[in-house]
């Protein structure tokens, strides 16, 4: 192997490390990925830095403010009080009707913003049907996949892999190339959900049902200061409740006022009656130091008796790329940003209920927290942002829906579809375009378009096109094509596609997609080359296999974001999605050659 060779194996191996373990953020690995092959020479600087340029980053780019401005207007949200009757007449018409929704949906839309935004819509049926979210959810992941896959618009992955086609010579993929494979499995897939989705689903208590999913009864308590209390006239920060004992308190009782979630400097006085959050077990045995009396009855968590009358209970949700993914709740100030109180955190399958605020959050984490009300109102408008930190699942009903800013952007949508697809212009001109009707008819501003811009695949994808490039200037996807094509050339070129397809759908399984079909798409172009035949069939078995992960939590954004908003545990999604994979391999194999002819 020659030293390019080397150092591209090299990056691949460590970009695969780095994708599964998540030791960094994807955007970083994609930089680096870029740093490292043009720093050794692999590929030139303007190489590596034509990613940025790339159609496929800038039609991303502009896709992410055209969902960002649906969103807004709150229309998609006034689906639910029409899906809850007829999910609790009918479950199965329900799942239906709602995955072909969301698959239309996302065939146009980033599917990740709708996916968190639905999942409160969801939550919010499963309540009023009688169905946990763990019978709905993983639907709901699955329908925005099924529909990014029929658009070339409908989700990165295949603006990256017609970016990579652009770079080796081909032309830029027409928006729906991907449709008639893409259809099927929206149909398959819905029809497998509505057939066996009710018995393969877990049904799990319901996420309304605060006490059982969090286990509170034995960590918040009331206790009552008494005189000989060493913390008597200290402020909170200053007391060993914070210093010492980590306690956050939650509310302040006196007998003619009472103090919720107060501020650090609040001071403490005899009589006072604080509730507070802590290990029960531990106040216990504290209690002579401490001199106080405390009630284990006092507080019983459910949603009426544990908030104050101008606070709210709700589950926050770690989004993927959000600035607390990574960082502690003490390292982001989350009690002064959100004036809230962290109640307990679900964290990798399991309820952390001690040193709240030194736990490192994951995406997928939930985080329950007491919250002043009228800070609801800044926290869901963050929420719309296409980098919000969070999820909010527990309050609704906050965005109104705007019927005017609606018509603007379905015109917008339904304008740049038109174009793209008779090919007046191209699809990234088309999305400037729509991008720049919204900002001039005031539907959003330009601070909203640089804030619903997700930066981070913006640079995964630049790392990604860099590493196409490399793959194929130092001859390392000739390498792999030949043994490719070595082992399974006997047996024709349906059988080396239905392997190109597996090797990807288990990549993507385990790591990013977007990586998986980086690594994949060159190869896919330099096998069909080998054989003398359309790279197209090879270049769509990876696109719709680098999307079409259904195992894992962690396969795919949206199956992390319904994660632990579901309850789910790793082995659930193993048992809906195997079944789905191996279906949807078997139709690939069969229907890709006789859509996408050799």
């Amino acid at each position: 192997m020659s030293f390019d060779q080397i150092v591209v194996l090299l990056v691949i191996v460590g970009a695969l490390v780095l994708f599964a373990t998540e030791w960094l953020s994807i955007d970083l690995v994609g930089i680096l990925i870029l740093v490292s092959l043009t720093a050794t020479g692999v590929i030139s600087a303007e190489e590596g830095l034509s990613g940025f340029s790339n159609p496929a980053a800038i039609t991303v780019a502009f896709m992410f403010v055209l969902s960002y401005s649906l969103l807004k207007t709150g229309s998609l949200q006034r689906i639910g009080p029409y899906l809850g009757p007829i999910f609790k007449k009918n479950f199965n018409l329900g799942i239906l009707i709602m995955m072909v929704f969301i698959g239309l949906v996302s065939a146009f839309i980033n599917n990740t913003p709708i996916v968190a935004m639905f999942i409160p819509v969801m939550v919010s049926v499963g309540n009023l049907s009688g169905y946990s979210p763990s019978k709905l959810l993983i639907p709901l992941s699955y329908a925005s996949i099924f529909g990014g896959m029929c658009t070339m618009i409908g989700t990165s992955t295949n603006m990256l892999v017609s970016g990579i086609a652009v770079e080796s010579g081909m032309e830029a993929f027409p928006l729906f190339l991907s449709a008639p494979i893409g259809l099927v499995f929206v149909v398959v897939g819905a029809v497998y959900i509505f057939l066996f989705g009710k018995k393969l689903l877990p049904d799990r208590f319901s996420t309304g049902d605060l006490s059982q999913k969090f286990g509170m009864r034995d960590y918040i308590t009331e206790i009552e200061v008494m005189a000989e209390s060493e913390f008597v006239g200290q402020r909170i920060m200053d007391s060993i409740l914070a210093t010492e004992l980590n306690i956050d308190v939650i509310e302040v009782r006196r007998p003619h006022a009472n103090f919720t979630l107060p501020a650090g400097d609040f001071a403490i006085q005899v009589g006072d009656k604080l509730k507070i959050r802590c290990d029960v077990e531990k106040i216990k045995a504290l209690r002579d130091r401490l001199k106080v009396n405390f009630n284990t009855d006092a507080v019983r968590l459910n949603e009426n008796e544990i908030q104050s009358g101008d606070t709210s209970i709700l589950e926050l949700i770690i989004t993927s790329g959000s600035e607390f993914e990574g960082k502690s709740l003490r390292e982001m100030d989350f009690r002064r940003r959100y004036r809230a109180v962290p109640l307990a955190i679900l964290h990798h399958e399991k309820v952390v209920h001690e040193d709240l605020h030194d736990v490192e959050l994951n995406a997928g984490d939930v985080i329950l927290t007491e919250i002043k009300t009228h800070r609801m109102i800044n926290l869901k408008r963050q929420e719309m942002g296409q980098r919000s930190p969070f999820i909010v699942l527990s309050e609704q009903g906050i965005i109104d829906f705007n019927r005017k800013k609606f018509l603007t952007v379905l015109g917008v949508i339904v304008g740049v579809v038109m174009i793209s697809a008779f090919n007046i212009l191209s699809i990234p001109i088309a999305t400037l375009i729509g991008t720049v009707v919204l900002v001039l008819s005031k539907t959003i501003t330009m601070n909203e378009v640089h804030e619903s811009i997700e930066w981070k695949i913006i640079f995964l994808l630049a790392g990604a096109l860099s590493l196409g490039i490399a793959m194929t200037n130092s001859g390392l996807a000739d390498i792999i094509a030949n043994g490719l094509t070595g082992y399974l050339n006997d047996y024709g070129p349906v059988v080396i596609l239905s392997g190109l397809y597996l090797i990807t759908s288990l990549m993507t399984e385990v790591m990013s997609n977007n990586a998986a079909a980086a690594l994949l798409a060159p190869i896919a172009i330099t096998t069909a080359d080998k054989l003398e035949l359309s790279p197209y069939p090879f270049l769509i078995a990876v696109m719709v296999a680098a999307s079409a992960s259904f195992m894992t939590p962690i396969g795919y954004q949206t199956n992390t974001m319904v994660y632990s908003a579901g309850q789910y545990k790793f082995g659930d999604f193993f048992r809906v999605g195997v079944w789905l994979n191996l279906l949807f391999w078997v139709l690939a194999t069969l229907l890709i050659p006789w859509f996408y002819p050799f």
